[in-house]
């Protein structure tokens, strides 16, 4: 150490380079300050999107919440209709949909939901629809 550093007491702070005019300065001060205004704009839009969503956990338990319900619905019918017109073929449909009421059921539990929104909501739609075009 030379002489001049052992001159300087530790505590002085070093001084900063030039930081130029006033104008450059506040012109500084006011990007950082946009900066920090887009970034708290950008974390509540990912906060709202996020509170929007579904975590996974939720969307199966809606989707076994969903097949459940699907599952009465079609037990239910199925009764109304056994109770009016005893058939085999009514007996056929609305038992593959509590089948398939239940096969989605367990897909949800094992995390495949998409493939459990699209199979339930195809399968209901060919139930009601087989019902009103092949059962007389």
């Amino acid at each position: 150490m030379s002489t001049s550093d052992q001159d300087q007491s530790v505590d002085t702070p070093i001084p900063a380079p030039d930081a130029g005019t006033a104008a450059e300065v506040e012109a500084e001060t006011e990007v950082e300050a946009e900066v920090e205004a887009e970034t708290e704009v950008e974390a509540e839009t990912e906060g709202e999107a996020e509170g929007r969503r579904l975590t996974p956990r939720q969307a199966r338990r809606l989707r076994i919440a969903l097949s459940s319900v699907g599952m009465v619905a079609m037990a239910v019918v199925l009764g109304l209709r056994i109770a009016s017109r005893s058939s085999v073929l009514v007996v056929g449909v609305y038992g593959l949909a509590l089948i398939l009421c239940g096969v989605v059921i367990e897909l949800s539990r094992n995390g495949r939901t998409r493939l459990g929104s699209w199979l339930l909501a195809v399968g209901l739609v060919a139930a009601i629809g087989s019902d009103w075009l092949l059962i007389p």
